[in-house]
C-alpha cells in the first residue's frame, strides 16, 4: 500500500506534480485517524492547464482505436497484478470491509473489461435512405471530447472508473477530480495504472484539490462537454444548473432512498438475509442502499424478530479484520449526521427494537420499527447504519409506500407470485427495481440510473455509448441536384 500513500500529488500532462493553491489535506485511517499521507492541493491555474492539456490530447486519442485498446488491456493488467494492495488500500483509506472491497474490485475490473468492448463503436459510419435523388446520408458517431469527472467517497475506484474507463474507450479525455478524503484509491492509483499501461500524456488528468479552492472549473471549463458526478443530491442540482446554462451535458448519479418492499407472499427467511446484506454493506453508505424496508403486516412481527437477530451476529470494528461487516464512517461530519438522526427519531418517541452503540468512529446498527413512511426518519437519506421498519396493511400500500419519496434511484420488492412483482415494479417511479433481491446491484451491461431527484443519464454498455459520444450527419450529394431557383 506505500506505493499508493506516497502518490499524494495531482497527475497532470503525464506528470505527478505538487498542488501550488498553498493548502494541503490530511488523507486519515478512518477508524483509528492515523496519518495516511499529505496531500497539497492543487491551485485553480493548474487545473485550468489540465483542462487545455485535455483538450490537446484528445483528438489523436480519439482516432487511435488500437492505442485505446492497448492502453485498455494493459490497465486492466494491471489492476489483477496489483489486487491485494488494491484491496489493502480500500480498507484503509475508505473503511471498507473485506467484502466491500471485493466487491468494488470486481466491479472496476468488470467495468474496464466492458469499457473495451465499445472502443470501436465510435468513428462507426452507418447510411440511411434520404428523401432527395442521388443523395447520401452518413451518420457518424463522434466522441464527445473533454469530459470533466467528479466522484464521491463512498465506492471511491469503481464510481470513477465507471465514468473514466467508457470515456476513455470512446475517445474522450477526461480530467478527474477524487473526494480528497480518498482520493488515493480514487485518483492517483488510477493514474499510476493508465501511467504505467503507456496512455499520452494529457489524455487522463487526476486533480488532487478541492471546490472551495477551484470553485465550478469541473464544470464552467470551456472545453468541457460533458460533467459526469455522482454525489448528493444538493450538490448535483447545483452542477446541473451551472452545466445547463452553459448547454453541456451532464450524467448526475445522485441521493436515494431506496425502499425495500416485502409483500404478503414472500420468502420471509430469504427477505431478511437479502435485506441485512442490502442494508449494511459499507455501513450504509451507498446511494443504493435499502433505506426503508417495508413489510406487509402479515409479516411484519417475525421479519422484525429475524432481522434484529441476524444484525446482531454482525461483527464490527477495524476493516483490516476480515471478518469484520460493520467499520467505521468516513468522517466526524457523516458521524454526526447519523448520530442526529438517530436523537431526533429517539426524541420523537419512536419504537427503538436494536439500540447502537458508537465506539470510536463506528456506528453500530440501530433499526426502528413500526416508523411512519412520511416520518422525517423514513424520508431521510441516511448514510449510515440505521434501519426503519414500516408496517403496510396491504401490498398494495406497502408499493404506494415506496414511491412515496423525492428520489427514485434503486428499489427492491419481495414476492412469491413475480408476475405480479413485475407489475408493481413496472408503477414505481424508480430508474432500478429488483425483485427478490436486494437494492444495491450495478453490472456493466445493465442500464444503471435514476429517476426524479436521483439523476439523469444511464450508465453501462450500450447507453454509455450515447451519454459520452456525439452523432453527426455528413450527406453526400452523388449526382448534380436540382434547385427550385
Amino acid at each position: 500500500m506505500k506505493q499508493y500513500t506516497s502518490l499524494n500529488r495531482s497527475f497532470i500532462n503525464g506528470e505527478w506534480v505538487e498542488g501550488e493553491s498553498g493548502k494541503t489535506f490530511d488523507i486519515t485511517n478512518p477508524f483509528d485517524d492515523s496519518l495516511l499521507t499529505t496531500v497539497k492541493m492543487a491551485s485553480k491555474e493548474q487545473v485550468n492547464d489540465a483542462f487545455q492539456d485535455a483538450y490537446n490530447a484528445q483528438k489523436e486519442w480519439g482516432k487511435s482505436p488500437e492505442l485505446r485498446r492497448s492502453v485498455l488491456k494493459k490497465a486492466i493488467t494491471y489492476f489483477e497484478e496489483h489486487k491485494d494492495q488494491i484491496i489493502e488500500l480500500l480498507i484503509v483509506e475508505s473503511g471498507s470491509s473485506f467484502i466491500k472491497a471485493n466487491v468494488e474490485y470486481g466491479s472496476t475490473v468488470g467495468v474496464l473489461k466492458e469499457a473495451l468492448t465499445t472502443v470501436d463503436k465510435v468513428h462507426e459510419v452507418r447510411t440511411e435512405q434520404s428523401i432527395v435523388p442521388n443523395k447520401v446520408n452518413e451518420i457518424h458517431r463522434l466522441p464527445l471530447g473533454v469530459i470533466s469527472s467528479i466522484a464521491p467517497f463512498n465506492f471511491p475506484l469503481y464510481l470513477s472508473m465507471r465514468t473514466i474507463a467508457p470515456a476513455l474507450a470512446l475517445g474522450n479525455s477526461v480530467v478527474h477530480k477524487a473526494d480528497l478524503q480518498v482520493s488515493l484509491s480514487s485518483g492517483s492509483l488510477i493514474a499510476k495504472a493508465f501511467e504505467e499501461s503507456g496512455i499520452p500524456a494529457g489524455v487522463f488528468q487526476s486533480i488532487l484539490t478541492k471546490t472551495s479552492i477551484i470553485g465550478d472549473l469541473m464544470v464552467e471549463h470551456p472545453v468541457v462537454r460533458l460533467v459526469s458526478f455522482t454525489g448528493s443530491t444538493e450538490v448535483g442540482r447545483h452542477v446541473g444548473t451551472v452545466a445547463g446554462g452553459l448547454f453541456k451535458r451532464v450524467a448526475l448519479e445522485l441521493g436515494g432512498n431506496a425502499p425495500f418492499v416485502v409483500l404478503s407472499d414472500a420468502d420471509l427467511d430469504q427477505a431478511v438475509k437479502a435485506a441485512v446484506f442490502g442494508k449494511f454493506l459499507h455501513q450504509g453508505q451507498i446511494c443504493m442502499i435499502t433505506n426503508r424496508i417495508i413489510i406487509h403486516e402479515d409479516l411484519y412481527d417475525e421479519f422484525a424478530k429475524k432481522f434484529v437477530e441476524r444484525v446482531k451476529s454482525l461483527k464490527y470494528g477495524d476493516p483490516r479484520d476480515h471478518e469484520v461487516i460493520i467499520g467505521p464512517i468516513i468522517n466526524k461530519k457523516q458521524l454526526e449526521f447519523s448520530s442526529q438522526n438517530i436523537a431526533k427519531a429517539k426524541a420523537q418517541g419512536t419504537e427503538v427494537l436494536l439500540d447502537g452503540e458508537l465506539i470510536g468512529n463506528v456506528l453500530t446498527p440501530t433499526i426502528f420499527g413500526n416508523v411512519k413512511n412520511d416520518s422525517e426518519l423514513a424520508q431521510t437519506e441516511l448514510f449510515g447504519p440505521i434501519v426503519p421498519l414500516i408496517k403496510a396493511s396491504s401490498d398494495d400500500e406497502a408499493i404506494e409506500f415506496a414511491n412515496h419519496t423525492i428520489y427514485g434511484l434503486s428499489s427492491a420488492i419481495f414476492a412469491g407470485d413475480l408476475d405480479r412483482a413485475r407489475e408493481y415494479a413496472l408503477d414505481i417511479e424508480f430508474g432500478m427495481t429488483h425483485l427478490n433481491d436486494q437494492t444495491v446491484n450495478d453490472e456493466p451491461r445493465a442500464p444503471f440510473g435514476g429517476m426524479r431527484d436521483s439523476g439523469v443519464g444511464r450508465f453501462g454498455n450500450p447507453w454509455i455509448v450515447d451519454e459520452f459520444t456525439v452523432t453527426k450527419w455528413i450527406s453526400v450529394q452523388t449526382k448534380p441536384r436540382e434547385y427550385p431557383f
